[in-house]
This record gives C-alpha cells, sequence and structure tokens, in this order.
C-alpha cells in the first residue's frame, strides 16, 4: 500500500523510515531509527529525485507508482551517491529502460562502481549553474562536493523555490506521518538528533558547509527538502542558522559538558564534585557523560553544543584510558575547535594521561586550556577541594 504526501501541488513525497535498523552506516546508534526522503515533480516530464536505501525499496516502489498514476519516469536527479540514497537506481532502469539520469562527472564515476548496467547510456552529465527544464519547472544545479562526499551537489527548482539538499539538513530519525518540522516540536524532539548527524557525517567539513551556505544565501528559497529527516517549509532561518553556527565550529550554546572515565569511581567522583561546585555557582547548562556508557556520537554532537569541556580519565597501561582516546580521537577527525578546556587526570602511580590527553586538545585549532592538569592520586581528598573550586571560578569566568 502506498505512502505518501504531497510537499507541494506537483511535488510529493514518497520516502519511508527503517525503525529496525539499530546502527547508521553500522556504526551511530539510532534508538529512533531514520527516515529516507525521495521526491518526484510531476510536469510534462516526470522527475524523481534520489532514491532510497534498499530496506525500504518495497515502499518506496509501491509509492512510485501510485504517483506516477502509469505514466512513465522519465528523469532522476541524483544529488547524492551514497547506498542509502542511490541503491535503486539499477532497479529503476529495468523497471524504466528509457530512464534518463543526471548527475555530474563524479556522480557517474562513482555509479560505475556501485553497478555494472550500461551507465553511459543513461548519463546526462551536468556541472555548475547548468539548468534543466522538466516543462513548467526549472532545476539549477549547485555542486556541493565534500558535503560529505565529493560527487554531493543540491538542486533548486525555480518554480516551487525548493532547495533539494541532499544530506545537508538532515536528521536521524524515523518520520511518523509528520514529514515537515513545523509538524513537530524540533526544538525539543528533533534538534539533537539533527546536531548528531550533521556533528559526526558532516563536522568535518565545516569549510565545504560554509561555502553551500554562501550559495544558498543567493537563492529565493521557500523549502527545503532534506534526504533525511523533516521537510522545511516554515523559519528557515532556524535550521540555516544553526548549520552556520556548527559549521563555524563556534559553540551553541554557553554550557560545560564533563566527559569522565572511571575504573572504580573515583575519577567519576571528583567530576560529581566539581559539576556541584559549577552549579552552586551559578552554572544551569551542565552535562555530565560517561564515556565508557555514552555513544562517542554523541560526546561529539555535545562537544560541538558546549562551550567548555571537562576531559577527566585516569591513566590506563601508561596511556590515556581507552573510552577517552577514542573521543579525543573522534574530536581530531571531526575537527572540533574554539573550546575552552579543562583537564583532570588519576592515576595511583605515574599519572600521566594528563599530559597526554593536553597534548592531543592543543593539537587542535584554537583551544584554551583553562589551567594546570588537576591531578588526582587514586581518590579526591579534602585538601584538593580548593583546587576544584579555583578551576570552576576560572571556567565561569570565561563562560
Amino acid at each position: 500500500m502506498y505512502n505518501v504526501r504531497k510537499v507541494t501541488e506537483t511535488v510529493y513525497w514518497i520516502g519511508g523510515s527503517d525503525r529496525r535498523l539499530a546502527l547508521f552506516e553500522n556504526i551511530f546508534p539510532i534508538q529512533r531509527g531514520v527516515s529516507y526522503n525521495a521526491y518526484v515533480v510531476l510536469d510534462e516530464k516526470t522527475v524523481l529525485l534520489d532514491t532510497v536505501d534498499s530496506s525500504i525499496s518495497k515502499q518506496f516502489f509501491e509509492n512510485l507508482q501510485f504517483v506516477l498514476q502509469g505514466r512513465k519516469l522519465d528523469y532522476l536527479i541524483v544529488n547524492h551517491m551514497e547506498p542509502d540514497h542511490c541503491a535503486l537506481i539499477e532497479e529503476l532502469i529495468l523497471r524504466y529502460p528509457d530512464l534518463k539520469l543526471i548527475g555530474n562527472a563524479k556522480t557517474f564515476q562513482m555509479m560505475k562502481q556501485f553497478f555494472a548496467f550500461d551507465v553511459d547510456a543513461h548519463a546526462q552529465i551536468i556541472k555548475e549553474g547548468d539548468t534543466f527544464e522538466s516543462g513548467n519547472h526549472v532545476f539549477h544545479f549547485v555542486m556541493a562536493p565534500m558535503v560529505h562526499w565529493p560527487e554531493a551537489m543540491v538542486t533548486y527548482e525555480e518554480k516551487t523555490k525548493i532547495l533539494f539538499s541532499a544530506d545537508a539538513f538532515g536528521t536521524f530519525g524515523a518520520l511518523n506521518g509528520n514529514i515537515f518540522a513545523d509538524e513537530v516540536d524540533f526544538e525539543k524532539d528533533w534538534l539533537d538528533d539533527a546536531r548528531r548527524y550533521y556533528t559526526n557525517i558532516v563536522g568535518k567539513y565545516g569549510v565545504q558547509v560554509q561555502n553551500v551556505l554562501k550559495k544558498a544565501a543567493t537563492l529565493d528559497i521557500a523549502m527545503i527538502c532534506p534526504l533525511h529527516g523533516p521537510i522545511w517549509r516554515e523559519n528557515l532561518s532556524y535550521i540555516l542558522d544553526k548549520y552556520h553556527i556548527w559549521s563555524s565550529y563556534e559553540p551553541e550554546e554557553s554550557a560545560v559538558m564533563i566527559a569522565y572515565a572511571s575504573m572504580y569511581g573515583n575519577t567519576e567522583n571528583t567530576v560529581n564534585v566539581l559539576a556541584t561546585l559549577l552549579a552552586e555557582k551559578g552554572v544551569k547548562k551542565i552535562a555530565v557523560y560517561d564515556v565508557s556508557n555514552t555513544d562517542v556520537s554523541e560526546l561529539i554532537s555535545e562537544a560541538f553544543r558546549c562551550s567548555h569541556i571537562v576531559l577527566a580519565a585516569p591513566t590506563y597501561n601508561g596511556e590515556i584510558y581507552p573510552k577517552m582516546g577514542n573521543f579525543l580521537t573522534d574530536m581530531q577527525a571531526l575537527n572540533v575547535q574554539n573550546r575552552k578546556i579543562a583537564v583532570l587526570e588519576n592515576g595511583t602511580w605515574a599519572a600521566t594521561s594528563g599530559k597526554q590527553m593536553t597534548e592531543k586538545v592543543m593539537a587542535l585549532k584554537n583551544m584554551t586550556i583553562l589551567s594546570e592538569t588537576v591531578t588526582v592520586k587514586s581518590a579526591l581528598k579534602e585538601e584538593q577541594y580548593q583546587t576544584l573550586e579555583v578551576l570552576a571560578d576560572k571556567m565561569i569566568e570565561t563562560m
């Protein structure tokens, strides 16, 4: 049975959701599942924008068949060649053998790597600034390299003023009938997943995202249709502002993130004391995470959100505690920068994690270490309370 929604009088959403998938890209936990969006434009020629993941292929083809109402599919615009969006191209060719595929040169290079059909026989190569008319609709193609693959592009349709934005402005989470951001409480129910999606998947490519945002600023956009998550048709400035903040690596909020590793609870006790001190001194936005029990994708998302980060870990085999080491490695890989950092270490003997954590932090851009490393030898002692209080005051001074 089909499951479609009208986006405009001529544009249809024909996507679907997968609530069974536990790990997006087999790495990121998605407790609320994920949606795969695809769109059909009905005109003198029929145009499909992207396909979906193979996991929802049955739903996709039922949706497509219903919308076409017996018409053939004339064109497929391929904005992104990642398999969760291009998986069904070959099957589309089998069903619609005259189908023309619109993409850039890198699109078709990748397509040949994924599929065995005669790509060249169907390819219509476009480049930056080119347009395509399906009748009353005019599509403009804007290259978006490394957002987040090298072939990525976005498509702007001038009649409806829709930006089909590929993976940009997407989010984790299955759609529950409400496909528009104004039909849900986005800030309450979707923002965390949107941030986690952006920071972990696109986060490394802030400069490239900024370039695309500059191009988007020249377009009269009434609606943003991403490949994951809700469609934006109201208050577009909200999500555009979030993308500007995230891609410029500025903190989203003046807040403290405390990330700790603790083998037997002593390091945990130390950061709990620090968190209480901060709260008593008036800091309201404090988030504390055990890195051993928190997926690193959530830690990265919070590192993008918060202005101040406390890193606390014991020494393990002469190195940083492994889970904390993983977090720091991801911080570097995803370009986290412009943060105020405090470092706490613990060790019963030969504590060296603080020095190593500091070295990793200082390898990042525009990071400020707020004080010397606070060292706990096995368990926090009463005489060290003053040291934590001084650290709390330094953090508050810079918030």
